[in-house]
């Protein structure tokens, strides 16, 4: 079950993934800074609450409407150079809204469309960089350098937002935006140094009819869209920090200090949790253990809601942080497991879809229903619907509970709803596909 500590960190063995790693790492780190400044520059604009809540919908526009568009760009063309040019872009916006600050220009519309802006370049860019990661190691090591990927985002979400109040009080808000958009080029770099052999995707259709392809695919692999059901689900059921103003403030009384605790703790968990997991082999039934991991995090956050002492409720959070993560990780691997290389970008970013929706909707649902029930029967009443979801997934999910991380046979899907043949072609290496991608630097 448990496997050594360098078996943990086997996928960093391979040349192009350690660089992919590294430059994501940085970046995200450069994100994190960035996220904190605007928040603070908009707040302190506005002092309006709803003006965060506006930034977080003028975010969420563009991963929602574009983020199937980018999957399915990234399924046509080379992804490394999609990547080179969507983080190009990002660079230059965060530069760009570097001197605007510097030079004292901070009108809110500005910050507004950076925001959609830059968004709208990570809807092309995230499908094409889940898309990439299959290439870079052999497919035994795909789950690893996937754990990985989570974990190194989330050392990212628990440090960026420190480092990220430091340089806003020792440097100023413009030099967060500079160091986000330094932090780009280390990926840039890390692309450019790859090797020049990542076999190109091999589009069967284009422009609307690889559109509904994908979207065909997922309706017929059922472990895809249950997987994506069941985390949509989860999340709009039960989130672990919409309410946490409330409980700081109301329930807990710990004030804008504890806040901060009870916000840093999912993170810190999380930490933890794809690091135990990293070190853990992949289960023989990935998909019931997400729904197990999934039913744990509803479980920890209703104890949240009726928890009354502070140092409980940030165990509760670690929790449910470090159950999310390793959620995050299988589903990932059965994602990508399951899925053609021909069809995982449009895959990726209907699941980015799915995952950026379903925490703000479930934000929103969490703030109603607090209104009338209260914050702590919100949070007992959501956390019971996740477990109650998840476990009837036994139901309705069933091929997510027979799924064994088995190659899958590709199935060519045409629009109008005919099927085309089928082929037992194993996932990563379908025809036209390199059979060396795992070669060790």
């Amino acid at each position: 079950m448990f496997v050594h500590w360098s078996e943990a960190l086997a996928a960093l063995r391979f040349r192009d993934f350690r660089l992919l790693w590294a430059g994501q790492f940085v970046s995200m780190l450069g994100t994190q800074i960035q996220t904190v400044a605007l928040s603070w520059l908009v707040y302190e604009l506005t002092r309006s609450p709803a003006q965060l809540g506006g930034i977080a919908l003028a975010r969420a526009i563009p991963t929602i409407s574009l983020s199937l568009f980018g999957g399915m760009l990234a399924d046509q063309v080379d992804r490394r150079r999609l990547l080179l040019v969507t983080q190009t872009v990002a660079a230059a916006l965060l530069a760009s809204l570097a001197i605007c600050v510097s030079v004292g220009w901070t009108a809110l519309p500005v910050l507004y469309t950076f925001a959609f802006t830059s968004a709208a370049a990570m809807a092309f860019d995230a499908p094409a960089r889940q898309a990439l990661i299959p290439a870079l190691v052999p497919r035994e090591r795909l789950a690893n350098a996937l754990t990985l990927n989570v974990l190194a985002w989330d050392v990212a979400a628990v440090t960026g937002p420190a480092l990220g109040g430091l340089v806003i009080a020792r440097l100023g808000v413009s030099a967060a935006f500079w160091i986000d958009a330094l932090s780009y080029l280390a990926l840039v770099c890390a692309l450019l140094m790859m090797r020049r052999d990542i076999p190109l995707p091999k589009p069967g259709r284009r422009g609307w009819e690889a559109f509904v392809d994908g979207l065909a695919f997922v309706r017929r692999r059922a472990v895809l869209w249950q997987l994506m059901l069941l985390d949509f689900f989860a999340v709009v059921l039960v989130t672990s920090t919409g309410l946490l103003p409330v409980f700081a403030q109301d329930v807990l009384g710990v004030g804008p200090e504890g806040l901060g605790l009870l916000f840093a703790a999912p993170s810190v968990g999380a930490v933890v949790g794809a690091a135990l997991f990293a070190l853990v082999s992949l289960p023989t039934y990935p998909g019931r253990v997400v729904v197990w991991v999934v039913v744990g995090y509803g479980a920890s956050l209703a104890f949240f809601g009726v928890s009354r002492s502070f140092w409980l409720s940030l165990a509760l959070l670690a929790l449910s942080g470090g159950l999310d993560a390793v959620s995050m990780a299988l589903r990932h691997t059965v994602r990508q497991l399951a899925t053609p290389d021909a069809y995982r970008g449009r895959v990726g970013a209907l699941a980015s879809v799915f995952a950026a929706g379903g925490p703000r909707l479930g934000q929103f649902q969490a703030g109603l229903l607090a209104s009338a029930v209260g914050p702590a029967g919100a949070m007992v009443l959501g956390g019971i619907g996740c477990v109650v979801v998840a476990l009837a997934t036994r139901w309705w999910a069933r091929e997510l509970w027979r799924y064994r991380g088995e190659q899958l046979t590709l199935t060519t899907v045409h629009p109008a709803g005919t099927h085309g043949e089928r082929g037992s072609i194993p996932l990563g290496h379908e025809k036209g596909r390199v059979s060396d991608l795992g070669r060790k630097s």
